[in-house]
């Protein structure tokens, strides 16, 4: 990755700001409605052409509206996808606020941005453009160090001309060079320093001194990168060091080898309000195909009632505490690999398979999969949908929910790929609990879990492993009625789903079906 250090500084910062971050359009999307490229398409790949070096302005070009198109334009707008889509809601998010305090919110909400950029943005992030046919090898990736330490650098050479004098320098911000050994016909300069020269007459002897050069830490950060420059008298490049902890495992034990042990490597959590008729019902219908599985009830109920019973974990929370942070309670006290959630209405079938599940888990990269609920005794719901994140500009981004999958899972027809699913899922216990539920959603709240999981989650849909609505099967219980007057949703839940997406995930607008 040859660049001048200016240069990639300055394409860093313009390319950032300009937004080129590649988006896959809607299935549905049709680019037919932009016959024109845009004003702000046009500005794009001019300020890209005014920082490319060797780009020539006066050459004419013609711009192909059906591709640039694609380009994020720092620029997004839920209005413009309803242009294009039909039957969508729009949810302009600033609006859960009061009008006299969205200035105030919103700077607050710009300083926690900057705090969150400075933190999850390291060097390792930089765009760097490498220049044609430099002399120079070195490492385009892979080099890491854990903080404090020190490694070879792999890969450096000179490939040149043999002629008088060959140099070579090295310079970094958060460690110093060193060698390991010194060869003979070889100057050095600048060891144990952030920068550091090698020089000899002899190209060879240089070439084998660089097999000895050492980088090592020296400000300490758990996780970020170091940029190296390398460089001679006329050619210059950059590489990126990784500076980390190694990361710890977590395995978990799946008990002795055969078919899937169930009750090893599965725990069902469930969080439960009021209905306790219906979360026997569930427990009965557990217990008919999984007798020994573990099951963890979270209960927030005004006056909470002893469910006990072998493998069972119920544990009591304040009255109305709510639905995520009951999730979370349950959540937290698996110590299985997986982790089943369920509704405490839903009843297990014979085709409640979790075995299918968990192959799932064990054959693929998804971190979740879901299955079905069958609702009314009749219709499959698996909720799949897909999420689509524009960048925005200073009032926010722009989330889009779309129905649907991506593509196939490889070697299991019957289940795809998406990002959000219905309220049935195994997942990987260590992921679930990395992504959490934000206690702030106490009355209702599904689609936000998965949108904190956005980047983090790989999600998975299935739709032959299938559990039974209770709820639609027969009259409905006192229980029932009590629990249906806190689940209807009020103004003010409804208004904290919207101020949550809007300062928590910084979003202007979000459009679903």
């Amino acid at each position: 990755m040859h660049v001048k250090p200016k240069l990639a500084l300055l394409l860093a910062v313009l390319l950032a700001a300009a937004g080129l971050f590649l988006l896959v359009p809607d299935a549905n999307t049709t680019m037919g409605h932009q016959s024109q490229p845009s004003s702000m398409t046009k500005n794009l790949l001019r300020d890209q052409q005014q920082v490319l070096s060797g780009s020539n302005r006066s050459i004419a070009y013609r711009i192909k509206a059906n591709v640039a198109g694609l380009l994020a334009l720092n620029y997004c707008s839920c209005e413009d996808h309803a242009t294009l889509h039909q039957n969508l809601q729009i949810y302009l998010l600033h609006e859960s606020f009061p009008a006299s305090e969205l200035e105030e919110i919103k700077r607050r909400r710009a300083q926690e941005y900057q705090s969150f950029q400075k933190r999850s943005q390291n060097a390792g992030n930089l765009l760097l453009i490498a220049e044609a046919n430099s002399p120079l090898q070195y490492p385009t990736q892979g080099v890491e160090v854990q903080p404090k330490k020190t490694i070879l650098i792999p890969g450096l050479r000179l490939e040149e001309q043999p002629r008088k004098g060959h140099s070579v320098t090295l310079l970094a911000t958060m460690g110093t060079f060193d060698v390991t050994a010194i060869v003979q016909g070889v100057t050095l300069k600048g060891e144990g320093t952030m920068h550091i020269t090698l020089s000899s007459d002899f190209l060879s002897h240089l070439n084998q001194q660089l097999q000895f050069v050492t980088y090592t830490n020296t400000l300490f950060h758990p996780n970020t990168a170091d940029t190296v420059q390398y460089e001679t008298e006329s050619h210059k490049a950059v590489f990126t060091v990784k500076v980390r902890h190694g990361v710890l495992p977590k395995l978990y034990d799946p008990g002795p080898k055969g078919e899937y042990n169930i009750s090893h490597l599965v725990t069902i959590a469930t969080k439960t309000f009021i209905r306790y008729d219906r979360l026997q019902i569930l427990i009965n219908s557990i217990r008919r195909f999984y007798p020994t599985v573990t099951i963890v009830i979270a209960d927030d109920s005004e006056h909470p009632k002893p469910v006990t019973g072998p493998y069972i974990e119920h544990y009591t929370m304040p009255f109305g505490k709510g639905w995520f942070a009951g999730r979370n309670l349950a959540v937290s006290q698996v110590t299985t690999k997986y982790v089943l959630w369920v509704d405490d209405d839903f009843i297990f079938i014979n085709d409640t398979k979790i075995e299918k599940l968990v192959d799932v888990l064990e054959k693929t990269t998804l971190d979740l999969v879901g299955g079905a609920v069958l609702e009314f005794g009749k219709y499959k719901n698996t909720f799949k949908h897909t999420f689509s994140w524009e960048r925005g500009d200073e009032d926010g981004d722009c989330l889009h929910v779309r129905q649907g999958s991506y593509h196939v899972v490889p070697g299991f027809p019957k289940c795809v790929v998406t990002d959000s699913v219905v309220n049935f899922f195994l997942a990987r216990t260590d992921k679930v609990q990395q992504v959490g539920f934000d206690p702030q959603l106490a009355r209702i709240a599904h689609l936000e879990f998965f949108a904190d999981g956005l980047g983090t989650l790989h999600v998975g849909s299935c739709d032959d492993v299938i559990v039974t609505h209770g709820k639609f099967l027969g009259d409905q219980s006192e229980s029932d009625k009590i629990y249906a007057k806190y689940r209807q949703p009020t103004a003010s839940s409804l208004n904290k789903q919207k101020s949550v997406f809007c300062f928590k995930n910084r979003l202007k607008c979000l459009t679903r079906p």
